[in-house]
């Protein structure tokens, strides 16, 4: 008896591996992805501007970095004691504008130097409507809880959409020929919007999307296709029902690697799976003999991980 449709999924040619170096830019989905590629200790660099939820706003993050147009004070404002910059996610915001403005130009040399070596650059789409600050008439990327009569709210239409994404595929060809550009759409519903909206907005996302895939030769993962038809069923959301609980994420996840990740370094994710599980592991005797041979098994173990892969560090 079957009791669930699944979407057909094949290995891709240009599979991740060890030696891969991965960007991640986008929606908070791109951070369950990110953490998952974390824990197995590939090479990655995810969000250096936070969580981006549009194209505009990856678009913005991306040409800056490959132009290399750094920040300055008259990029970033105060807000309720706190210095933001309407190009990047809350997170970055500081206390002293010196401060945000050292986040950001990190953030754009980050970004640039991982662009030039990325072999794969991975970007999740959330959502189509776009804030625009009426004062400066610019699309933001985050509004700060600055009070909302200050901007105006619209949704980008499909052309809008996929002439953001082939400028953002050009740009990245500019520093980067190689680097295989992989999109695909969170799963994360964006409510606040409305219910009606964020299937309007996801259905501009989709289709873009599509069209810059089928023209550009980028790649499409389906992990909003798979929480929609795979997982249909509220019990794989958290509480807020809009975020996929961890039972989608680590699902999606396994299709993920199944159909870009390659069976060598698969088996180098158990192997650090083991030492990562082990670090976790908390003994109910740290004095027992026992104990101390499982240390030294794990360290080991790690030693011959840290080796054989220079980049990977273990931290307890």
């Amino acid at each position: 008896m079957k009791l669930q449709t699944q979407i057909p999924l094949q290995k891709e040619k240009n599979q991740i591996n060890y030696d891969s170096k991965l960007l991640l830019l986008g929606s908070c989905f791109v951070e369950n992805i990110g953490e998952k590629l974390e824990y197995y200790k590939f090479q990655t660099v995810q969000n250096p501007f936070g969580i981006l939820f549009h194209t505009l706003a990856i678009e913005s993050l991306i040409t800056r970095a490959v132009t290399f147009r750094e920040y300055t004070k008259d990029s970033i404002f105060l807000h309720e004691e706190r210095w933001h910059c309407y190009d990047a996610h809350s997170e970055l915001s500081s206390s002293t504008p010196e401060e945000l403005l050292e986040k950001l130009n990190s953030g754009l040399q980050i970004t640039r130097d991982q662009i030039q070596k990325a072999s794969h650059i991975v970007i999740t789409l959330g959502t189509a409507w776009v804030y625009t600050f009426l004062e400066a008439k610019k699309v933001v990327a985050n509004c700060h809880k600055v009070p909302q009569k200050q901007f105006s709210k619209r949704i980008l239409s499909v052309k809008e959409i996929q002439e953001s994404l082939e400028y953002i595929k050009q740009q990245i060809k500019i520093i980067n020929k190689e680097a295989i550009l992989l999109f695909t759409i969170s799963p994360v519903r964006h409510i606040k919007d409305g219910f009606l909206e964020n299937q309007q907005s996801k259905a501009h996302l989709i289709t873009a999307v599509h069209e810059v895939v089928k023209k550009s030769g980028a790649a499409y993962f389906p992990s909003y296709e798979i929480m929609m038809d795979e997982l249909r069923d509220y019990r794989f959301y958290k509480e807020d029902m809009v975020h996929p609980n961890t039972t989608a994420v680590n699902y999606i996840w396994e299709k993920f690697t199944l159909s870009w990740i390659n069976e060598e370094a698969q088996k180098v994710m158990d192997k650090v799976s083991v030492v990562q599980k082990g670090l976790a592991h908390r003994p109910f005797n740290e004095k027992s003999l026992k104990h101390k041979e499982f240390l030294k098994a794990l360290e080991k173990k790690k030693t011959y991980l840290q080796e054989t892969y220079s980049f990977m560090k273990f931290t307890v």
